[in-house]
């Protein structure tokens, strides 16, 4: 196969999982919620179970105005939705499916490219914040910044003792080094970093940065139309991010009860969907943190429990 065709079979698939897959989560959101709530939901739109709700969502936001408030930075607040979606798409062009390269591109450095692309994420937040020229939306910001800069630190620590303990900082070698028994000896990591992944992307109980019931929605106040739908678009992407590296990092990713290769990527897409219902029951569960309770969280419990993990993961790289 050519190398140009090769590239474009690679890209074609990530953004086709880019566009569809947090439409499935967002569906599923929408029916799992309905369910643990004892309420319908939309049924009608599509026919079963209102399975195409979510698209008439899109074509809904479509049509809506796009106004942008007269005192905005409108070039800033114009980019911030792009900047918000495009980390997400970079993060998964390099989370491997499946063996044999099964990936849209591998790299020897994947989680060192994962952890810095994900972090322009608060780029987003601060830009939206700032050009829209609202003192919710500041407030929203500012909320974020002190919320996402926070939570990186735990949730770096808790990949580095999963790396460390691979030996590697590729992610395809990371799951290829995975045991069973990590579950049990990387487990302290792992809540960690799926904590803090849900804090970078600000699901709740983290997410004191939109806070409706304080902030009218926070940096997303002033944002309408398709705009607005792509900052939600951002949310959904997060979650499949987060799913997917907690499940490559922690949980084996395409390795499975059966030895078989080609069901490889079955194993992840399962592991994917699981860990998206527990984000999904975990906002139906619990109630938004107070931003005491959310720094204390933070750096009284995540970051220790991070920093003892990899003091762990060091004495059992060096016994072996």
């Amino acid at each position: 196969m050519p190398l140009w065709l090769e590239l474009v079979i690679r890209i074609g698939g990530v953004l086709v999982a880019f566009l569809v897959l947090p439409l499935l989560v967002g569906q599923a959101e929408h029916k799992v919620m309905a369910h643990m709530q004892g309420r319908l939901g939309p049924m009608y739109a599509g026919g079963f179970h209102g399975w195409a709700q979510l698209i008439a969502d899109g074509v809904k936001f479509v049509q809506k105005e796009d106004i942008t408030p007269r005192a905005a930075d409108r070039p800033v607040f114009r980019l911030a939705p792009a900047v918000a979606l495009l980390p997400y798409l970079l993060v998964l062009l390099v989370i491997p499916l499946g063996p044999n390269d099964l990936v849209g591109q591998p790299l020897d450095v994947g989680l060192f490219y994962v952890l810095a692309v994900v972090g322009v994420g608060v780029l987003a937040v601060l830009m939206s914040a700032w050009a829209s020229a609202n003192k919710y939306s500041l407030l929203g910001g500012l909320r974020g910044a002190a919320q996402l800069l926070g939570y990186e630190l735990p949730l770096v620590l808790a990949a580095a003792s999963v790396a460390m303990a691979a030996g590697t900082l590729s992610l395809s070698g990371i799951v290829e080094a995975w045991r069973p028994w990590w579950l049990i000896w990387q487990a302290p990591a792992m809540v960690v970093f799926f904590l803090a992944g849900l804090a970078e992307i600000r699901r709740p109980p983290f997410d004191m940065p939109v806070a409706d019931s304080e902030l009218v929605f926070g940096y997303l106040t002033e944002y309408t139309g398709l705009r607005f739908a792509f900052l939600l678009l951002a949310e959904y992407v997060g979650i499949v991010v987060i799913a997917a590296l907690t499940t490559v990092l922690f949980l084996g990713g395409w390795q499975g009860p059966f030895a078989d290769a080609q069901l490889g990527w079955l194993w992840t897409v399962l592991k994917v969907a699981a860990v998206s219902f527990l984000i999904i029951w975990l906002r139906v569960a619990y109630p938004r943190l107070r931003a005491d309770q959310l720094q204390r969280l933070c750096w009284l419990v995540l970051v220790p429990t991070a920093l003892a993990q990899l003091v762990l993961t060091a004495a059992v790289r060096l016994a072996m």
